[in-house]
């Protein structure tokens, strides 16, 4: 029992220890925040909705069903459900209705209001993708900007133990009476200067990736972290292509004039939605309706010793002569209410029709609505050619930042090589005595700044091309990096 408690206790441990350790890469980071983001998920609502929409525009073609039951106790003088007598009376009565509605005919709104929901849905669609390629594009630029913390950390940390061994240097030929003192002090304020900048560069590392982790919605941020190799390959990719088939594909495969055209779209059904009050509407029904009282029955008795009776029933209207006629020689009785089920039966009734609506006058509520949407209308016209201008406008500044940031990281990468070459014969020199302390620092930074030049321009050029990728078509799972 207790080996297996240690084998349980140790395995967990190992699978503690593997997601503290597990480094997230960009893909992975773009895949968790498309499944987990808030933002994504509210798009994803709102293609609920529009279902829903196009549920309720296909239910205007049914039928409709609907009852009624009701239980009243009425005191005073009331109208008898069964014999329609008013009588004063205290009495329970119930009633029960099914009625039948059928819409046949209302301006083809129904028609239009389908065609509208099918265009929202489509809507929807298009957000989402659009609120897919945002998110994207916020995590690569999260992502990148954790490497390039990364990177000019590990870059503030090289220089330092290349200052610390300058230091060690230093301090040699300090004793050894070849350089003055005050070259080693130069050198340890560097030193202290380096070190303070790589806690300012931990903190940064630390700050972005809590960034990442917050727009993620993952809250383990200390065991967080990223891959920060495998990033070093960068070509000219979508950047080498025209910018017309650039453009081209943009038009065809981006969000942003769709969903443009969509809301055009619902503009113009809203249109013809508010044109169909200018038609007459006709209704169909078929009701259903029963009743029962407990007010007792008012019979007709016959005396069974005395069956009929002589009577006057007239009078000759010529001789002025009675008219004598043997009747029933009855009178009326109270009688107990018929059986519940008998009730319902024996007052039962149905009622069906055609209801035709003719809109004469509304107070012009029909008129200024046509009037209304047909401002709409033209104001989503002008949406969607700003929409197209706004792409096409966009598409031109991606694709000049993606050439120029490729440009500028061709000429840091130059810069740093040229800069690492001074500072590698600065050092040189230095390490001879044939430099001093303040010229071999001033070497050492200016390598320094084209190293992090070049880090900043690496990576905004990787970020600059997923951006053009993107406007090309590239679906946002499918980015590589």
């Amino acid at each position: 029992m207790k080996k297996h408690t240690l084998l349980l206790i140790a395995l967990m441990a190992v699978v503690t220890a593997f997601g503290q350790n597990k480094k997230w890469t960009l893909q992975e980071c773009v895949e968790y925040a498309l499944e987990n983001n808030i933002s994504i998920k509210q798009s994803e609502l709102a293609i609920e909705e529009a279902d829903i929409g196009k549920s309720d525009a296909i239910g205007n073609y049914l039928p409709s069903l609907n009852g009624s039951i009701g239980n009243n106790w009425n005191t005073g003088l009331t109208q008898d459900v069964v014999t329609g007598v008013l009588v004063n009376q205290t009495s329970r009565n119930s009633s029960y209705s099914a009625t039948v509605g059928l819409s046949i005919f209302r301006g083809l709104r129904n028609l239009r209001s389908l065609q509208r929901a099918e265009i929202a849905q489509l809507g929807a669609q298009y957000g989402l993708k659009k609120m897919t390629d945002d998110i994207s594009l916020f995590v690569a630029n999260a992502y990148l900007q954790v490497l390039l913390n990364k990177a000019n950390l590990e870059a503030s940390k090289q220089q330092n133990a290349v200052t610390m061994e300058q230091i060690e240097r230093t301090q040699e030929l300090v004793d050894a009476g070849v350089l003055p003192e005050g070259d080693l002090l130069n050198i340890k304020a560097t030193d202290a200067s380096e070190k303070q900048n790589i806690v300012v560069g931990e903190n940064a590392v630390r700050i972005s990736l809590i960034n990442l982790a917050q727009l993620l919605l993952i809250e383990d941020y200390e065991a967080f972290d990223i891959q920060d190799e495998g990033y070093d390959i960068i070509d000219e990719g979508i950047a080498a292509k025209d910018i017309s088939e650039i453009i081209a594909a943009a038009q065809e495969n981006r969000a942003e004039v769709k969903i443009a055209q969509t809301n055009y779209d619902l503009a113009e059904k809203d249109l013809q939605l508010a044109r169909g009050a200018y038609y007459p509407t006709i209704n169909g029904f078929f009701n259903y309706n029963t009743r029962e009282s407990d007010r007792a029955r008012i019979g007709s008795f016959i005396d069974p010793d005395n069956p009929t009776i002589t009577t006057q029933i007239g009078v000759v209207e010529t001789t002025g002569d009675a008219v004598i006629a043997e009747v029933p020689n009855s009178s009326l009785v109270e009688l107990s209410p018929l059986p519940y089920w008998e009730q319902l039966w024996s007052n039962d009734g149905i009622s069906y029709g055609l209801q035709l609506n003719v809109p004469i006058f509304n107070g012009l509520s029909a008129r200024n609505n046509v009037k209304r949407s047909k401002v709409n209308v033209k104001r989503q016209e002008y949406l969607l050619e700003q929409a197209k201008l706004d792409l096409e406008s966009n598409i031109y500044q991606a694709y000049v930042d993606a050439r120029g940031s490729m440009k500028a990281f061709e000429a840091a990468s130059t810069a740093l090589e040229s800069q690492q070459l001074a500072f590698e014969y600065a050092q040189q020199r230095y390490d001879v005595g044939l430099t001093n302390s303040f010229d071999f620092s001033q070497a050492k930074l200016l390598y320094d700044n084209a190293l992090v030049e070049a880090n900043r321009s690496k990576y905004d050029y990787i970020f600059r091309l997923k951006v053009l990728e993107l406007y090309f078509g590239i679906p946002a799972t499918e980015l590589k990096f």
